[in-house]
């Protein structure tokens, strides 16, 4: 029997419920991009179903390879790319148990170019028949063309159908876009495009003790976050109680949704949950059992909305967006006031060749700097859009660094050979470590007033064109 819940029905109760740290092993935020410029870019998600009419149990697997990370060859009418993929089953039991390796050749082929030279994904499934228990999925894929491999992993947790105990499934999250379609697709990452017009949780409930109805509590919360952009590098730093600094409060929430339902028939429940239209943010979705008095489950899934086509950049208001790095602030804020997309674009369109001149220059400058804008989105993401993020300005002006060295309370990033030169190394501190408590790479930029005209010269360089021919 499979429960459906949606937004719109009006429960009134007030959960109680809050993450305490016995919790959060419990949450699940999926993987981020781990992007490495020049090997295939692969999202990971799993999850462990329990069959609720034969009791069956199995993982699901589903896999994002991104078109363009991959190298094609011309066969007849069509581009194609030869891949091999290897799936990897650990019993996390008994991690050095390798229970079974799975291996597929793959070939992509197609005849549009533009689709191999987007962001759009090749979404790979696959059902792997296990027993209940916990497992390390580790998915690995070769671009035989060059031999360049990448490696992602995730966990899977099938309960077992029989136990007396109640348990909780992984969370699975869907979304889906009408524009394309309406089917819900599995999300991969801790990122979701605001394109997303739905969300949808799925999970399941194992309740072997008719007489003792077991209650199911769910809320969904979105949390105070930073989503500003990257101030200049001469500014002060920030006042570590400023949400720039910290990030994200996880002690500070909103409650979007919140639900009861107590279960009295025994076996494995499909819970489903909806959420239409969710606004850019930080969000947690939760799910809470009390089977009895003294037994408590939670699961939890985090996720971000971010912008309309995140990572990518399509839109007029998305591609302004970044400008805010190359203008001054009142020619900004003039840009981003005009709502029309039409004129959006024209505007972004004058700006550049305003500076540039020359339209074939612009072209190269343009794809340059919405390449390393996209790049930032997927290297430096976290609680907001990688782009803003100090590091991302710093990758989208400069370029990548020639070398980083890391330590615990700083890392530095060299544009010389030489690391005494003060205009061509700078450094970065976190917060806050990253753990489990706070899982994100966040680091913030030790800022100098002396690089009020190192920052003004870089300016300089995308606005004359000059970035290409210094090759930062």
């Amino acid at each position: 029997m499979k429960f459906s819940h949606s937004i719109y029905l009006v429960v009134l109760i007030l959960l109680q419920f809050a993450c305490s740290n016995s919790y959060v092993d419990e949450i699940d935020r999926s993987g981020g991009y781990q992007f490495m410029p020049g090997f295939p870019e692969v999202r990971l998600v799993t999850a462990g179903i329990v069959d609720e009419y034969t009791d069956s149990t199995y993982v699901i697997l589903t896999a994002d390879i991104v078109y363009s990370s991959l190298v094609y060859k011309k066969v007849g009418d069509k581009f194609r790319a030869d891949i091999a993929l290897e799936i990897q089953i650990l019993d996390l039991s008994n991690p050095d148990n390798i229970i079974q390796t799975q291996n597929y050749p793959l070939v992509i082929e197609n005849s549009n170019q533009l689709l191999i030279r987007s962001q759009e994904e090749y979404m790979f499934q696959k059902k792997l028949d296990l027993p209940s228990g916990e497992y390390q999925i580790n998915f690995s894929v070769t671009d035989l063309s060059n031999n360049r491999q990448t490696i992602r992993s995730a966990e899977a947790y099938i309960p077992d159908p029989t136990d007396e105990i109640s348990h909780i499934t992984n969370i699975q999250i869907y979304s889906k876009d009408e524009t394309y379609s309406n089917e819900f697709d599995p999300i991969t990452t801790y990122d979701i495009s605001n394109q997303s017009d739905s969300i949808k949780f799925i999970f399941q409930v194992t309740n072997n003790k008719p007489d003792n109805p077991i209650v199911v509590d769910s809320r969904l919360i979105r949390f105070r976050s930073d989503t500003t952009i990257a101030r200049s590098m001469s500014f002060p730093n920030y006042n570590n109680s400023h949400i720039s600094f910290k990030g994200i409060d996880y002690d500070k929430y909103e409650e979007i949704s919140s639900s009861r339902r107590i279960l009295s028939q025994p076996g494995s429940v499909s819970i489903e949950f909806y959420f239409p239209g969710l606004q850019r943010g930080n969000y947690r979705f939760e799910i809470k059992i009390n089977a009895d008095e003294e037994d408590e489950l939670y699961k939890a899934r985090e996720f971000s909305i971010k912008s309309l086509n995140y990572p990518s950049l399509k839109t007029p208001k998305e591609l302004a967006a970044p400008l805010y790095y190359l203008m001054d602030r009142k020619e900004y804020e003039r840009l981003m006031s005009i709502e029309d997309d039409v004129e959006l674009k024209k505007a972004i369109d004058r700006f550049w060749l305003k500076n540039l001149k020359n339209s074939r220059k612009a072209q190269n400058i343009i794809s340059l700097y919405y390449q390393r804008v996209e790049e930032a989105n997927k290297q430096f993401s976290n609680f907001k859009e990688g782009w803003k993020t100090d590091m991302g300005m710093m990758y989208i002006l400069f370029g990548p660094p020639w070398s980083v060295y890391q330590s615990v309370e700083r890392v530095h990033w060299s544009y010389s050979y030489n690391s005494s030169d003060f205009e061509k190394n700078f450094y970065f501190f976190p917060p806050k470590l990253k753990n489990k408590y706070f899982p994100f790479d966040s680091f913030l930029l030790i800022r100098n007033q002396q690089y009020f005209s190192i920052q003004y010269q870089q300016i300089q360089k995308w606005l004359s064109g000059t970035i290409v021919r210094d090759n930062l």
